[in-house]
């Protein structure tokens, strides 16, 4: 940045965009380089709809702190607008406000909105659900709003499939069968307590009139819902009122929701900010080329005063407007760590708000040049970002079933059992400074072995084999499925995995599937049905986890390391303990070997609560003493009995 741009003055009032009553509306703007600016205003959102026409335009004057400001008389609500601003070089530009609250279809013009009448029935009341805010309960499933529901037996009203309002609908079943439940009626049974959805602020490039399909990666809009999962993309107001109602019926339904945020990047290089401040908004080299960290040309620089209080502002906007329960951060490494902690210190100002999670990922992709001091929000950063903000642990997630990067790359539990030994410090959060990371707290870190990126772990699965029969369900690789999911649920730290590992979601071998096609990204509840005992496995496993909470390691901060056991081999056992002085109530053990193995137990009567292929949170089966045959390609985690 420019020594001119550096001295640019930093607004530090909170009315940023358009602040509406019924008697008049007030624009304020940071343009602290314009030598002027033009409110345009527009009875629609496009020029194609009926009854289209521009109203008077007016003129914004100079402000405190760089800003401009008009007050418009009158009831605005509904009306659509940009602004116009012209530069002492003589150049002109049109922007829509980065911080509208809501747009017109394709997000080309801003609009004015009346934020009671954009809410659904009851939303006052709307809170989020207890489970959220326990830590011994915590697990994300990750999830795209077109992907939920789009499946023609979903079960879901056909205008709501692939829209947020196919959330609220309670009693989906498979193809309306009324016995194996879909959707928000599947995810109630499951036992998740947190729904992380994949971008759903307004979006670039899925023509919102027309459909298309896309993950979201590509901001447009960041303060306003995505308009194609709307059902009505034309008019502001009713996008709002049906994010809103999704986000109600998931907490109604006991989950948290969790946002995908993308702050650092753009879709255009010439982005709405860039055209209000040019030079300002996006990080650039010594020489002034744009940074292409993200990979997509126009990083977003993070450590500019005015880019700062701009992901401040957005994200206690989402989490005080739309309620929402936390945050995941693409490209999380793009942000420097003072703007992430930031964050963290908005969020955990709000009512509850220190229970919002807030986590990212710990990696860039591609090189970028953050101004002199300020400091990348990677895994080096663990000891110097807030102990609550946490990061996508890539280590695990390869080690456990391969690396992403090689498909036929094996990791533990399919023909790599050597990779057992990072595993050990996976168990307690890798807090022993292992892996260049060093953790303040176990729920730094993000135990996963699937998200949207890469291959499903299905398709992993079968790449490492060898074999491409997506939908025979091989029952060697069912076993390494359940294995993957068990570790996970069994380390230290906070579990995610995408929806549909729990049923060997399959995309038929294609690991990018960002921009389609829809029905390879659909989630297919007939496969869900027909998988039912991996789902219930799944469920059995945070059965336990939520009984046990000494397996997550979030209850307590200064909650010891599990106490790894003498076994043989390759496998690893261990006890996760309370503390030095608590009894032990669990045991658990990893058979990664492809034949079953005999494990002295510990002293004493122990029962199942996992063998390997059943989970649940009761005990079950004989009691047990001195040894135990842990089956093939298994996790087998047993309780104490206790005199």
């Amino acid at each position: 940045m420019n020594q001119n741009l550096k001295d640019l003055p930093v607004y530090t009032g909170n009315d940023l965009g358009a602040v509406y009553t019924r008697r008049s509306t007030t624009f304020t703007l940071w343009a602290p380089t314009a030598a002027g600016v033009t409110l345009r205003r527009y009875t629609t959102g496009t020029d194609a709809e009926p009854g289209a026409r521009e109203l008077d335009p007016v003129p914004l004057r100079p402000a405190e702190q760089g800003t401009w400001r008009a007050t418009v008389g009158g009831d605005l609500a509904g009306q659509y607008y940009v602004y116009e601003l012209t530069f002492a070089d003589g150049h002109t530009a049109t922007a829509v406000d980065p911080y509208a609250r809501a747009c017109g279809c394709n997000g080309q013009r801003g609009m004015v909105l009346d934020d009671t009448a954009a809410q659904p029935e009851n939303w006052p009341a709307d809170r989020r659900p207890a489970r959220a805010d326990d830590p011994a309960a915590r697990s994300v499933w990750e999830v795209h709003v077109a992907d939920f529901s789009a499946d023609e037996h979903s079960g879901i009203r056909p205008e709501w499939r692939g829209k947020f309002l196919a959330f609220t609908q309670e009693d989906s079943t498979l193809d309306c069968e009324g016995e194996h439940p879909t959707c928000l009626n599947y995810l109630r049974r499951l036992g998740v307590s947190h729904v992380q959805l994949q971008p759903i602020f307004d979006f670039a490039t899925v023509d919102e009139s027309a459909g298309g399909y896309n993950w979201g990666y590509d901001p447009l809009n960041y303060n306003v819902p995505e308009g194609s999962y709307a059902t009505d993309p034309f008019h502001g107001e009713i996008r709002v009122r049906e994010c809103r109602a999704m986000v109600a019926a998931l907490h109604k339904a006991g989950l948290g929701v969790i946002m995908d945020v993308v702050y650092n990047h753009t879709y255009y290089a010439d982005n709405w900010m860039e055209r209000i401040v040019p030079g300002y908004w996006l990080r650039r080299t010594p020489d002034g080329r744009l940074t292409n960290g993200s990979g997509c040309g126009c990083d977003l620089a993070s450590e500019h005063p005015m880019v700062r209080k701009y992901m401040v502002d957005s994200v206690v906007y989402w989490a005080t407007a739309y309620h929402i329960d936390g945050f995941r951060f693409d490209l999380m490494a793009l942000h420097d760590v003072e703007t992430m902690n930031a964050i963290r210190a908005a969020l955990d100002a709000l009512p509850g708000g220190r229970n919002i999670l807030m986590y990212g990922e710990p990696w860039q992709g591609g090189a970028t040049c953050m101004e002199p001091g300020a400091v990348p929000a990677d895994k080096n950063a663990l000891p110097q970002l807030d102990s609550r903000i946490g990061i996508f642990c890539d280590n695990t997630r390869d080690t456990v079933k391969g690396g992403v990067f090689d498909a036929r790359a094996p990791g533990y539990v399919n023909g790599a059992p050597g990779a057992g030994y990072t595993l050990l410090h996976a168990l307690g959060a890798y807090r022993d400074g292992s892996e260049g990371m060093r953790p303040q707290a176990s729920g730094q870190i993000v135990q996963y072995v699937s998200a949207h990126d890469n291959f499903t772990l299905w398709d992993k699965l079968k790449a490492v084999a060898g074999r491409r029969t997506y939908d025979i369900f091989d029952g060697d690789l069912l076993a390494q499925n359940r294995m993957c999911a068990a570790i996970c649920l069994t380390c230290q730290g906070l579990p995610f995995w995408q929806a549909g590992e729990e049923f060997a979601r399959t995309k038929h071998g294609d690991p990018n599937t960002y921009k389609g096609p829809l029905r390879e990204n659909a989630l297919d509840w007939t496969r869900a049905a027909r998988m039912g005992e991996l789902v219930e496995f799944y469920a059995g496993l945070l059965a336990i986890r939520r009984t046990w909470p000494e397996l997550t390691g979030l209850t307590d901060a200064a909650q010891p390391a599990p106490l790894l056991l003498a076994v043989p081999g390759w496998l690893i056992g261990f006890v996760p303990e309370l503390s030095d002085d608590a009894p032990n109530r669990l045991v658990v053990y990893y058979n990664p070997e492809r034949t079953a193995q005999w494990m002295n137990l510990p002293g004493g009567g122990w029962r199942t609560l996992c063998n390997g292929r059943h989970a649940q949170g009761v005990p079950f089966g004989p009691v047990r003493t001195g040894q135990m045959e842990l089956p093939a390609t298994s996790v087998v985690i047993l309780t104490a009995v206790r005199p």
